[in-house]
């Protein structure tokens, strides 16, 4: 089907429970269409300040609130997203390009997402401690409690513009804290709704908070302001290098770049794995953080690998992102698709061979497989964040670690191989955050520790791992002496 836009809605920023109007609104238009698709505020620093201390008022409700009470809010939203799923996939596919399917699998995700963050929400515990261990312990008691660490400044990407504010919503409630949140430029109606369905389901007025507007005044005045007791970032090394150097002592969770690669081995089924990699390269248009970017090959099974790859990738459907049959849809913007381009005519004039794609039609890059990229080239050490994968050949595992680690980034690796002892060795010696046996890099499930290492950032997300990172623990010391 063909998505029509009745007409266009005019959204404004929510402080403190009640939607305000703003100074000043951008037109927001499809990145797909080029239609307008809705006004979104601007915030001014005024505006972000009147959201930050709603967010402090809140805090000591969200603080005091039963742990079964802030589980009860999530399941409600749990409830309320499950009823307007399609709702939720439509606006998603509209804002982004995202392929109305994959749309639909985020949205699945997302209440999947929130249901972790309610049972998280039962599970925040503490430990007792053995004193009497130390001579100076005798007779003393002493156990830990978690403490929810305050105002969180949340600030989010384009990408997963549903699941990726879940991923930052749902612990910080869970946790008792209270947030003020800024969406990427571009994607910002999937938390305005989420931010409705937050109201329905019972949040208190002050505990979410949602500014959208220009990270170098909005964003800096989350990461700067003292009343923020931490920020959780998504987004590029550049920026978040920035956070962390204006930041202060508060705590900063920054999930990064990356350049995701796989490993394959000889003697593995390519039948069963093609699928997998063109997947992994191509869903969403490659903007996914751990997209499968590099591909080493054993050299035994190179060529038959690439022209597997290239069979598999050339059955994709590019178009529309509402068609039901679309696999890759529009970039986000005009500006990464002429960056693209020019890293690909980059990657040609210094030898690298495109084998199927390497061309643009509007603002769709059509799903673009390149050989033999020297590692130096953007397309190899950038993160290319666009349907764009570099295969390149190797004479065994040892010599693909070796290029893999030769990177700046280190979020998830893959490798597929049928020998254990390959296996160990990868899981020992791959310098990122996850390492996936026999599957592709861009595998992630929302309940298990998502982080990486090097470029790709600090602290972890998935559930109980956010949770951590958004609580303080206190020692409590009983003397009974």
């Amino acid at each position: 089907m063909t998505k029509s836009i009745p007409s266009v809605k005019k959204q404004h920023l929510l402080i403190n429970g009640e939607w305000v109007e703003a100074e000043e609104y951008n037109l927001l238009r499809s990145p797909y269409s080029g239609e307008v698709i809705a006004e979104v505020p601007v915030a001014t620093a005024a505006e972000t300040e009147l959201a930050i201390e709603a967010a402090v008022n809140a805090r000591k409700v969200m603080a005091k609130m039963p742990a079964y009470r802030r589980a009860e809010i999530l399941e409600n939203l749990v409830r309320l997203l499950q009823e307007r799923t399609e709702e939720a996939a439509e606006i998603i596919a509209l804002e982004a390009a995202k392929p109305i399917v994959t749309a639909r699998g985020e949205v699945r995700r997302t209440i999947e997402t929130y249901k972790f963050a309610a049972e998280e929400a039962k599970r925040i515990q503490g430990e007792t401690l053995p004193l009497d261990a130390a001579r100076d312990g005798e007779n003393r008691l002493a156990y830990t409690v978690h403490e929810p660490i305050g105002v969180i400044g949340a600030i989010t990407p384009f990408n997963f513009p549903m699941n990726l504010v879940a991923h930052k919503i749902g612990p910080a409630i869970a946790s008792g804290n209270t947030i003020v949140l800024k969406p990427a430029t571009q994607t910002p109606l999937s938390s305005y709704f989420i931010a409705e369905l937050l109201i329905e389901a019972g949040l208190p007025k002050g505990a979410l908070n949602v500014v959208t507007g220009s990270g170098r005044v909005t964003g800096d005045k989350l990461v700067r302001d003292h009343r923020i007791s931490m920020i959780t970032f998504t987004g590029s090394p550049e920026v978040g290098i920035e956070i962390r150097s204006k930041a202060g002592l508060k705590k900063v969770t920054l999930e990064l770049g990356s350049n995701a690669a796989v490993i394959v081995d000889k003697n593995v089924d390519l039948d069963k794995i093609i699928p997998r990699c063109v997947t992994g390269a191509f869903a969403f248009q490659g903007q996914v953080c751990i997209s499968l970017q590099r591909a080493y090959v054993h050299e035994d099974i190179y060529e038959e690998f690439v022209s597997k790859l290239v069979e598999e990738t050339k059955k994709l459907v590019i178009g529309n992102p509402f068609e039901e049959s679309t696999d890759v849809s529009a970039l986000i913007s005009a500006g990464d698709v002429e960056r693209t381009l020019s890293w690909i005519a980059e990657a040609k004039e210094q030898g690298a061979k495109v084998v199927t794609g390497g061309n643009a039609e509007g603002q769709i890059l059509y799903p673009t497989i390149i050989l033999e990229a020297d590692a130096a080239m953007k397309v190899s050490c950038n993160e290319v964040f666009a349907p764009i994968v570099v295969v390149n050949k190797v004479k065994n595992v040892v010599e693909a670690i070796e290029q893999v680690n030769d990177s700046r980034y280190g979020l998830q690796a893959g490798i597929y191989t049928n020998d254990v002892t390959t296996a160990l060795i990868a899981t020992d010696d791959l310098h990122v955050g996850g390492v996936m046996i026999n599957d592709i890099p861009t595998f992630r499930v929302d309940n298990m520790p998502y982080g990486g290492v090097k470029e790709s950032g600090t602290g972890r997300e998935g559930l109980k791992y956010a949770v951590e990172e958004m609580t303080e623990m206190k020692l409590v010391v009983w003397n009974r002496n």
